[in-house]
Formats: C-alpha cells, sequence, structure tokens
C-alpha cells in the first residue's frame, strides 16, 4: 500500500509540472507567439509571463519581431539591350502582424524571396546595361515598393533591398574595360591637345606684347630724340642771336668800329693764305691789287649793319 500511495505522489507530482509547463509560457523580448483554441486561432502572446489553457490551447507559430536580412540568391537577368546580367542581392523585412504571418502565406519568407526575384527581372529587363550600373538606387526602391504591397497581406514590412552585386558577361567586362581604356586615352589626348594649344596662345600673347613694348620704347626713344634735336637746335640758334647782339653792342661802343676793321683785315689776309689748290693749280681772286678796297667794302657792310636799329 505504501509503494501504492508513493507511485500515485510521483504521478501526481508529474502531472503537476506537466501542467504549470503546459500553462506558463514565457516570451522572449521582441518575439510573438500564436496561439490556438482547439484548432483555431485564439491570440497572440506577448513578450513576458503568459497563461493558457494546458492540453486546450497550443502555440501554433513563433516569429520573430527584428529586422531580418534576407539573403536573395543570384540570379540571370536579361537587360533592354539583350545582355545577360548576374544579380544578387540582400533584402530587409520585419514581421508586423503575426496573425497574418503565420495565416496569409505557408511561407513568408520564401514568398518574398521569389518575388524579389521576379521584380528585379522585370526591372533589370526595362533597362539597358549601362544604366542598371548608375540607377541602383531606383532598383531597389522600385523592388521594395513592388514587394512592400504584396507583403503587406502576408503581415510582413519590406524595408529595404540592397544589390550586393551585378556582375555581366567576361565579354562585356572586356568590352567596357577597352571602351574605359579607350574614354581615357581620348581624354589624355584631349588634355594634351589643349595645354599645346595654351602654349601656343601664350607664346603668341608674348610676342604681341613684346613687339608692342619694342614699338613703343622705339617711339619714345623717337620723341626723345626729336625733342632733344629741336632743344639742340634752339640752344644754338639763341646762343648765335645773343652772339649777334653782343657783337652789335660792341661796334656800337667807341673804338669799335676800328676793332671790327682789324679783325675783317686779319680774317681776309687768313683766308687769302689759305686758299685751296686743286691739280697742281692756285687759284687767287681776281683782282687781289685792290685788297685795300674790299677791305673797305668789307667795313662799308658792317657800318651799315651797325647803325641799323637792334630787334
Amino acid at each position: 500500500m505504501q509503494l501504492t500511495l508513493g507511485s500515485l505522489t510521483l504521478v501526481f507530482f508529474i502531472l503537476a509540472v506537466v501542467f504549470v509547463i503546459k500553462t506558463i509560457k514565457v516570451v522572449p523580448q521582441q518575439h510573438a507567439w500564436v496561439v490556438e483554441r482547439l484548432g483555431k486561432y485564439h491570440a497572440i502572446l506577448g513578450p513576458g509571463l503568459n497563461i493558457v489553457v494546458p492540453f486546450i490551447d497550443r502555440v501554433a507559430y513563433k516569429h520573430i519581431l527584428k529586422e531580418i536580412p534576407l539573403d536573395v540568391p543570384p540570379q540571370v537577368c536579361i537587360t533592354r539591350d539583350n545582355t545577360q546580367l548576374q544579380v544578387d542581392g540582400i533584402l530587409y523585412f520585419q514581421v508586423t502582424d503575426p496573425m497574418r504571418a503565420s495565416y496569409g502565406s505557408s511561407n513568408y519568407v520564401a514568398a518574398i524571396t521569389q518575388l524579389a526575384q521576379t521584380t528585379l527581372r522585370s526591372v533589370i529587363g526595362k533597362m539597358e546595361l549601362d544604366k542598371t550600373f548608375e540607377e541602383r538606387d531606383h532598383i531597389n526602391t522600385s523592388i521594395v515598393n513592388a514587394i512592400d504591397e504584396s507583403a503587406a497581406n502576408w503581415g510582413v514590412k519590406v524595408l529595404r533591398y540592397e544589390i550586393k552585386d551585378l556582375t555581366p558577361p567576361k565579354e562585356i567586362l572586356h568590352a567596357m574595360q577597352a571602351q574605359i581604356t579607350a574614354e581615357r586615352e581620348k581624354r589624355a589626348l584631349i588634355a594634351a591637345s589643349e595645354g599645346r594649344k595654351q602654349e601656343q596662345i601664350n607664346i603668341a600673347t608674348g610676342e604681341r606684347e613684346a613687339s608692342i613694348a619694342r614699338s613703343e620704347g622705339e617711339k619714345q626713344a623717337a620723341i626723345n630724340r626729336a625733342q632733344g634735336e629741336a632743344a639742340a637746335i634752339i640752344a644754338i640758334a639763341t646762343a648765335t642771336a645773343e652772339a649777334l647782339r653782343q657783337t652789335g653792342a660792341a661796334i656800337r661802343e667807341p673804338g669799335g668800329l676800328d676793332a671790327v676793321n682789324l679783325k675783317v683785315a686779319e680774317r681776309y689776309v687768313e683766308a687769302f693764305s689759305k686758299l685751296a689748290k686743286t691739280n697742281n693749280s692756285l687759284i687767287v681772286p681776281g683782282d687781289v691789287g685792290n685788297l685795300g678796297g674790299m677791305i673797305a667794302s668789307a667795313m662799308q657792310i658792317v657800318k651799315s649793319q651797325s647803325r641799323t636799329p637792334a630787334p
């Protein structure tokens, strides 16, 4: 009898433990558990301690409410210009409605993956190869908008999609590399020609400015020479006029005329003594004997000039 009571106690203890385990449910943070009662949706258990009816209620689905990254497998897409392009990406989504995530789709992860792949093929098919590299943001936004509209029925919110890699065929890669090389060589040639052009312009500009500077210098030098010659002529004329005025004044003074007579006679004799010889021939005046008369005539001119009033 004692063994029977001990066995019953052990059985009751085990049943109590199982009852407690079936009754108490502890849900972690950022998780949601879907409870079914007799096979029908009953409630959603939030984070913390929850009480359910054992053997009647059961946890049918467990969902994580965190943001989940989903790796979309690589696939081959055909661009608008009939070029094959291998594309792979990563999708970020979050469960927002655990009830719909449980009953809206049998496998919402697979549904999101397939929808992302088909939408990606559709978007890539509308673009040319060069545009796919330039408009990644447009591709990402288009995929997110298309998936998010359908994923709302599955209790899932698609947050963003990012393309990890775009890989064209090797032949296209070689052609693109050759195009890039040719474009860089073209830019280098254009830059070199622009440099030579600018060099020629600089040389021509320098020669023109130098020529202008030389002409300006020659012009200024000619002006300076002309001004110097004019100043010299004026100075000579002024000196000559002053000498004549002083000579006239000296003649009017007492004894001045006699001095002039003597000076004229000396100059005449000096000039006569220096008569040039040409071809061993001696040139002499026609009236050598009338030397005194000639001096008298010269003095007569000087007298007449001395009586003329000074200007």
